[in-house]
Parts: C-alpha cells; structure tokens; sequence
C-alpha cells in the first residue's frame, strides 16, 4: 500500500475501534509523546499516552447512549516521514443528529513514520461554536421587541404572536394568577387590542438586554398610548433560543401598589 493508504486505513481502524470502544485498539499506532487538543478541557490539551488514554472511558460512557461516530469525509497527506490528514465526523446522539443533521466533529491527525511505521503524534478535535456574540444576540431581542411595537401600532395580532414560545407563562397585571400557553396569551392580547377604538402605541424608552448562552432577559418601563391615555408598566421579559431562534418563554408584567 502507499503511505496515504496505510494511513487511510489506520485512521478508519481508530474510528471504528472508537465507535465500539475497543481501548485497546484506540490506543494502538498512537505516540507515547502524543498531544490532543479535544473538545473538553484541559486547555493545554491532553499530552503522553497516559493521559490520553484516561480520556476514553467516559466518552465510551456517553457513546453507549446511542451516539455514532463515523467518518464522512477524510483526505490523507503523506510526505517521507511526516503526514496529516483532516476529516469530518458524524459524532452525536440521535437526537443531537437529528436536530442538527448537518453537524460535524472536525479532526486533524498528525503522523510521524517510526522505523517504517505511521504513529499518530497529534489529534486536534473541535465542533464549530454555533453561538452568536452577545451584542448579536441582544440586537435581535431588540429587533422583537421593535416588531411587537409595530405590529401594536397596526393592531396586528399576528405580529404580537411573533416568537413568543407555545409554552410561554405570562404574569400579567390584572386577572387571573398567570396567564399559560400561547393562544391564552394571544386572547389576552386581543382583548387589549379591541380595548381601544382607535390607535394604540406601545414602546419601552429604556429597554435593557442582557444575554447570557441561550438565554436572555429584558426589562423595561412599557408605555402604551391609547386613546390619547398614557399608561406606564413594569415588565419583565425572559428569551430562550429554540433551534437557533430566539423565543419568549416568560413575561412578568405589573403596576405598583399604590401607597397608603
């Protein structure tokens, strides 16, 4: 075989000793100075065999759960002495797969030939951060917030619907203790809607965002117009980001008690 076939054929032996947790297989044509840099912690990477090895058994752990790891695409550059090759993985559960079909665990692999035979010195495994930045995300809450402020200028209801969560809970300032589930939420909006017999504006001069992961708060002062009648609430607004787009799940909303 050429080089690049000997190594294509060791790395598809690894994946495969990978996927059915063979330690032993895993561990084989692998350097004792070996470096992996992995999708875990330790940030210096994992460095000597040793410790390379004590990274196996819990993720045989969590494969056990029905997770694949298999190769999609590989590429084999092989000089004298010295070889990489880059792949691409599905790696994941079925529901993590499902959900994101198009994910992949990226692998670099670096060869030295030792007395005539490949060994792998340098494993580098990372999936792509799918994230947004902050600033990006609390710009889009804004931008909600801007589309729940127009489309109450246009008594849309619709639009009042726009990414507000199916199970969404809403603390609301009259009524009932709270207010559970969208279309509950959406009859309450109408009745708001129909309140007024002409325009109705609502914005929150102040609105604060703070993001943090998948989640986010907002909070501000409401003011609503109607009828040329200005009224000033309090309100809360919790976001969680569902299949990378941003939804309310919880919204608090209160006047003060009066004093006295």
């Amino acid at each position: 075989m050429t080089d690049e076939e000997q190594i294509t054929a060791l790395i598809k032996n690894w994946t495969t000793a990978v996927h059915t947790g063979d330690l032993a297989a895993v561990l084989a044509d692998h350097s004792p100075d070996i470096v992996m840099f992995d999708v875990p912690p330790p940030e210096r990477g994992v460095r000597g065999l040793d410790e390379y090895r004590e990274t196996w058994p819990p993720f045989f752990q969590w494969q056990a759960s029905g997770a694949v790891f298999e190769v999609v695409s590989l590429e084999v550059t092989a000089g004298t002495d010295v070889a990489f090759a880059v792949a691409l993985l599905r790696c994941g559960t079925a529901a993590e797969l499902e959900q994101d079909p198009e994910a992949r665990l990226r692998l670099t692999i670096g060869f030295r030939k030792n007395d005539g035979r490949w060994q792998v010195t340098h494993e580098h495994h990372s999936f792509t951060d799918k994230s947004s930045p902050p600033e990006n995300s609390e710009a889009e809450i804004r931008s909600l917030h801007q589309g729940w402020f127009d489309g109450t200028t246009r008594s849309d209801l619709d639009a009042l619907m726009t990414n507000v969560a199916p199970d969404v809970v809403s603390y609301e300032q009259s009524g009932q203790l709270q207010v559970v589930g969208i279309d509950d939420v959406r009859e309450r909006c109408r009745v708001g809607l129909d309140s007024s017999s002409g325009r109705i504006d609502f914005d929150i001069p102040e609105l604060a965002v703070r993001v943090s992961g998948d989640l986010a708060v907002a909070w501000g002062l409401d003011r609503i117009v109607a009828d040329g009648e200005e009224s000033i609430s309090r309100g809360t607004r919790v976001f969680e980001k569902r299949d990378g787009e941003w939804f309310m799940i919880h919204q608090h909303l209160s006047f003060p008690l009066a004093e006295g």
